[in-house]
């Protein structure tokens, strides 16, 4: 066999894209047909789908995870519950505790020492 070149490789692959987009096309055309009946059973509109679309309907994930089905909701921002003396750090007491609480517990302090008063 012959050794591959970066041009017969790249021959191969125009000849796989065009192929790969032949068959693309072959199967849009049942699902057009399918959308077309889903359309006329259900009485929507053009103007409906349009205005769907503009309103941010989320598309579906895709198989690959190319698209993002919606946006993440921002994290809520939590009041700390705890704060060390020396230092100023802070713990909201959600989640593991910080080094420093751990640390000032094995060395005997509690955790009421450390409230933050509200």
């Amino acid at each position: 066999m012959a050794k591959d070149t970066y041009q017969t490789l790249q021959a191969q692959i125009r000849k796989l894209q065009e192929k790969a987009e032949s068959v693309r096309q072959k199967q849009r055309q049942p699902v057009i047909a399918s959308i077309l009946r889903s359309m006329q059973e259900f009485s929507i509109t053009l103007d409906e789908l349009k205005a769907a679309q503009a309103k941010g309907v989320a598309p579906r994930k895709r198989v690959g995870g190319a698209a993002k089905t919606s946006a993440a909701k921002p994290a809520k921002q939590v009041a700390p519950k705890y704060r060390h003396p020396e230092t100023g750090e802070t713990w909201t007491g959600r989640g593991k505790p910080p080094r420093w609480l751990v640390a000032a517990e094995a060395g005997g302090a509690t955790r009421d020492q450390f409230l933050i008063a509200q």
